[in-house]
């Protein structure tokens, strides 16, 4: 198992850290009542996906 020679310095390993970013959840409008509901789920206002009732709301 491979294990470092030396300790990794804070300005390196904070720098590495600098990319894990925490991502906003994207939404997109139901077409058929307009609320925003995830991608490529039901929407869990008016129970709609694909053009049709999947969810009795």
């Amino acid at each position: 198992m491979a294990v470092p020679k030396r300790k990794m310095s804070r300005s390196n390993t904070r720098s590495r850290r600098s990319q894990w970013k925490a991502v906003a959840v994207q939404t997109q409008p139901c077409p058929q009542c307009r609320s925003p509901k995830l991608p490529h789920a039901a929407c869990s206002v008016c129970g709609t996906y694909n053009g049709r009732q999947v969810i009795e709301v």
